[in-house]
Order: structure tokens, then C-alpha cells, then sequence
């Protein structure tokens, strides 16, 4: 198992310089150091001023060879574009925004909080109904209860989250006053408040997709012979749905669970701008609206670190689920 880690990371970490290659090419060899210096200052700036925004913000540098006077030895790949970025991802030094300066660093870790207060009740209130209501639907197989199940699954699939959040905000928040619209206080005592109409709605427009995915792997397990087997030792249909079924499932449901995890630290993009909450979500929408492509960069990085942290955490899971699985 060891050997299989060490082998996994190492094909992690190679991944992760490959997505910073392609963030690379994206970011400075096919956008201009320049035109992100005039996206910033305003197209009006002038040739000074945007040079100096550049020194400022280490854009000056070649991109791929220094050849500069006076440059000599290992400078000539130090001292340039692509080694700085790669120094600043790999080192988590993000630098500041090309926006207003600011540290990115410590704005993603303000955003953290509002981000994981937000993802982490919906990843287990989203978790806990569909995983129930599949398990529910998969013991009324193939009877009017499933069809029902099915038919409002793919109906709630059918629907853009944005009506969701704009029909909650409405009916909820406008209408029955329940919660607020938007906005978000850290103080543990209201931030409830704040959270419940988001989280509701985050629950409700994704309980289709994780339903249907649910029970299709429970309505396969119920077919196969330890099912069999368990039926006619005279074990009741909710004891082999819980006790068997549920269990073998857990391979699938891990992969999905351990998946999603590492994404709940990118926070929820719309429904974070929607609904006021200062996350990463909000965070990446407004570097993106802003054109403050150092932060953009950074959450696209930390986003794939967290994918590729994910998978591996997800191998290391079947072995805890299963421990007949070998990792090798």
C-alpha cells in the first residue's frame, strides 16, 4: 500500500505541474503581462504608469529566458515569468491582487469560513436526503412510489439552480419572511439565519441528480446473490436494504462523497454571489467580474490541488470501506 501512495503522489504532483503549465500559457504567454496591466489601470493609462504597475506586481520579468544585461548564471531561468509562478504556487506565496493589492493570501483565508459554513452543512444535509430518500425509493422498486420518485427527480434536474435561488429568495424571503434574502454575520448566534435559505435551496436543487444516483446503485445491489442469500435466511426487506445493501454500496457512495469534499474549501459560486456571503465563491466571481487575474489564477490552482487531493483520499477510502481491497 505504501508503494501504491508513494506512486499515487507522485502522479499528483506531476499533475500539478502540468495544470500549472497550462495556467501558465493561460494566464501570461496567451494574455499579455500588458493587457493585464491595462485591464487593471484602465485603457487610458499610460506607458509609464503601466510599466510601473508591472514592476510592481512582478509582470516586468521575460517570460521564459532573461537575456537582460547583466543578468548571468542561473538568473537568466530564475529571474523570469514562468519560475516565478511556479515559485509562488508551489510555495502558497499568492502575492496581491491585481485589482486593489491586496494579500491574497489572507482573503482566502477570510473566505474560508463564510465558505465552509456555508458548504459543509449542505454537503451533509444534501448527503443524509438523498442517500435516505434513494434507500427509501429502492425498497419501493419498480412501483408507483419509484415512477413518482424518478419523475420529480428528473423534473428538480430539469431546473436551473438560478430559479431555484431567485424562487427561494422570493417565496421565502420576500414573501413568508422566514429568513433573510442575503447577507451574512459570523456571529454564531444569528449566522444561522443567514445560512438556512441557502442551504435549503442548495439542498433542494441538487437532491434530484444525487437521488437518482443513489438508488441506481442500491437497485443494482438488491439483485445480486448475497441479497439472495439474506432473503432466504428470513431477513425482513428493511433489514437487508440497511443492514446489506446499504453496506456494499458504500464504494460508490464514497467515491462521490470523498469527490466532493475538497470542493467545499472553493465554497459555492452562485449561491454565495447570490446570497451575499463573502466565501471563495464570491471570491473567484469577483476576481472574475474584476479582472483580477493573480487571484482568478489562484483559486483555478487551489481548486485543482483540492481535485487532485480528493482522488487520492478516495483510493485510500475503498480500503477503509472494503478491507478486501488492496491498494497496489
Amino acid at each position: 500500500m505504501l508503494a501504491y501512495l508513494v506512486r499515487r503522489i507522485s502522479y499528483g504532483a506531476l499533475t500539478v505541474l502540468g495544470v500549472l503549465f497550462l495556467l501558465f500559457i493561460l494566464f501570461f504567454a496567451i494574455t499579455n503581462p500588458d493587457d493585464i496591466a491595462r485591464k487593471a489601470l484602465g485603457e487610458k493609462a499610460g506607458p509609464d504608469v503601466i510599466a510601473q504597475w508591472k514592476t510592481n506586481h512582478g509582470y516586468d520579468r521575460p517570460l521564459l529566458f532573461n537575456n537582460r544585461t547583466g543578468v548571468s548564471g542561473l538568473a537568466h531561468l530564475t529571474d523570469t515569468l514562468l519560475f516565478e509562478h511556479y515559485r509562488r504556487m508551489l510555495t502558497f506565496d499568492f502575492g496581491r491582487s491585481d485589482a486593489d493589492d491586496a494579500p491574497i493570501a489572507q482573503r482566502i483565508l477570510e473566505g474560508a469560513g463564510p465558505s465552509l459554513s456555508l458548504t459543509v452543512p449542505l454537503f451533509v444535509l444534501g448527503l443524509i436526503v438523498g442517500v435516505t430518500l434513494a434507500l427509501f425509493v429502492a425498497f419501493f422498486r419498480e412501483t408507483y412510489i419509484d415512477w413518482i420518485v424518478l419523475v420529480g427527480c428528473m423534473l428538480a434536474m430539469s431546473v436551473a439552480i438560478l430559479l431555484y435561488i431567485i424562487g427561494g429568495q422570493y417565496l421565502i424571503g420576500m414573501q413568508l419572511k422566514w429568513f433573510p434574502i442575503s447577507g451574512y454575520d459570523p456571529n454564531p448566534a444569528v449566522v444561522a439565519r443567514f445560512l438556512a435559505l441557502p442551504v435549503l435551496v442548495g439542498v433542494v436543487s441538487g437532491f434530484g441528480a444525487d437521488t437518482r444516483f443513489y438508488r441506481t446503485v442500491f437497485v443494482e445491489e438488491t439483485g445480486k446473490d448475497y441479497v439472495r442469500t439474506a432473503r432466504a435466511k428470513g431477513c425482513g426487506e428493511i433489514r437487508v436494504m440497511v443492514r446489506h445493501v446499504l453496506r456494499n454500496a458504500l464504494i460508490p457512495i464514497l467515491t462521490n462523497i470523498v469527490m466532493a469534499i475538497p470542493f467545499l474549501f472553493t465554497g459555492a459560486l452562485l449561491l454565495e454571489s447570490f446570497f451575499g456571503i463573502p466565501g471563495l465563491g464570491s471570491l473567484t466571481v469577483e476576481a472574475i467580474q474584476g479582472n483580477d487575474f493573480s487571484t482568478l489564477r489562484t483559486m483555478v490552482y487551489i481548486g485543482a490541488l483540492a481535485f487532485i487531493i480528493g482522488q487520492i483520499l478516495t483510493d485510500i477510502s475503498y480500503t477503509v470501506a472494503d478491507p478486501r481491497i488492496r491498494l497496489s
